[in-house]
């Protein structure tokens, strides 16, 4: 018992501390950077609106929420995922993996793509003699990259508590025209408390650097300059950090049946935003999400999130919310997830089907 109330105080200190740190930290930056690293992966978790930082245990704990790696099954775990956005404009691959490397520590790697492909670039198309020539047209993709190496660890002297961290490197590249590289951190940790799990992850901390390099030619500045556009300059870039908490509980009616439900807040502090709760000093986007089970074999998900302000053509503020759902599958190591967002066109967001395929395996 004693243990337990220590857990829970140092559980609720690290959320205080971490939540005046990003306060601290979100004084300059750029608003919605690096934001393809918020679409999030799996479709189990997409399933459940992203409302996983407390419950999530497998491989995607890599990018949730890095503390959830501790609790591993298995010797190896892997995952790939693959989403199209836009109608099939942007393609969007994620894979993962990890693997305790001792009996309290584990480590994993998470790599993921955002992009569009085959965009034309049409700076050339008139020559110099003011004839317009479509052999001049080039194919180029604007594309995000991101590698995760995650470090998982269960803590020696607080039962129930595991806690981890993330070294994020980041690629951006448009074409030939511009490319930036980057680095940041995340830290996590997750608390165990009977039937019960609480999740913090502080995003992005202290800030996320993405250093930008503008590489234009002598015709495309002369166009640029006729079309009265200026060209960009090398530039930094700060994403700053953001706070998620989580508290899930899991009810187990016999062998057979389970339900684990989570609710999750999003923290941002970067001025206000249009979401459900927004003011000067940062917002709040919630997110709910629940997960039936029949003998840990056949999944049914259902959730909501990504509430928004909105004001339409006639001056009337509405409240968008996304609901999603997804299925899932699970024999001898090997899980088949599938997810489709915003079900029923609740919110301004595009239907997108997602499917997920991770495979445990080892012991």
């Amino acid at each position: 018992m004693q243990k337990q109330k220590l857990g829970a105080r140092w559980v609720w200190t690290l959320w205080l501390f971490a939540g005046c740190c990003s306060a601290a930290m979100a004084q300059t930056g750029r608003k919605y950077s690096n934001e393809f690293l918020h679409i999030g992966v799996d479709a189990a978790a997409f399933g459940r609106s992203g409302a996983v930082v407390a419950g999530v245990c497998d491989v995607s704990a890599g990018y949730w929420n890095p503390a959830g790696l501790a609790a591993l099954e298995g010797r190896y775990e892997a995952a790939l995922m693959h989403a199209e956005y836009f109608g099939g404009l942007a393609q969007y691959d994620y894979f993962g993996f990890a693997t305790p490397i001792d009996a309290v520590s584990t480590v994993g790697v998470s790599l993921l793509r955002f992009g569009v492909d085959d965009i034309p670039d049409t700076s050339e198309l008139i020559d110099s003699d003011g004839n317009v020539n479509y052999d001049r047209i080039k194919l180029f993709s604007a594309a995000d990259y991101a590698l995760l190496l995650s470090y998982a660890r269960k803590s020696q002297s607080v039962e129930g508590l595991r806690y981890g961290a993330n070294l994020k490197l980041v690629y951006r590249q448009v074409g030939s025209f511009a490319d930036a590289f980057g680095f940041g951190f995340d830290a996590g940790a997750q608390y165990t408390l009977g039937n019960w799990v609480f999740g913090a992850v502080v995003r992005d901390v202290p800030s996320t650097f993405n250093a930008w390099s503008i590489s234009t030619t002598a015709e495309l500045d002369s166009t640029l300059a006729a079309t009265g556009n200026e060209a960009p300059e090398n530039a930094i870039e700060l994403t700053l950090p953001r706070l998620v908490l989580g508290a899930a509980h899991r009810w187990n009616w016999d062998d057979r049946f389970g339900l684990l439900a989570e609710a999750n807040a999003d923290f941002t502090f970067d001025g206000p935003r249009n979401s459900l709760v927004s003011a000067d000093f940062g917002n709040i986007d919630p997110a709910l999400g629940m997960e039936a089970d029949y003998r840990q074999t056949v999944f049914l998900r259902l959730g909501v999130g990504n509430f928004q302000r909105s004001t339409d053509f006639a001056g009337v503020r509405n409240t968008l919310w996304q609901p999603n759902m997804g299925l899932g599958f699970r024999y001898r190591g090997l899980s088949i997830d599938y997810a489709l967002t915003d079900l029923g066109d609740q919110s301004s967001a595009l239907y997108s089907h997602l499917f997920t395929l991770k495979y445990r395996w080892g012991s």
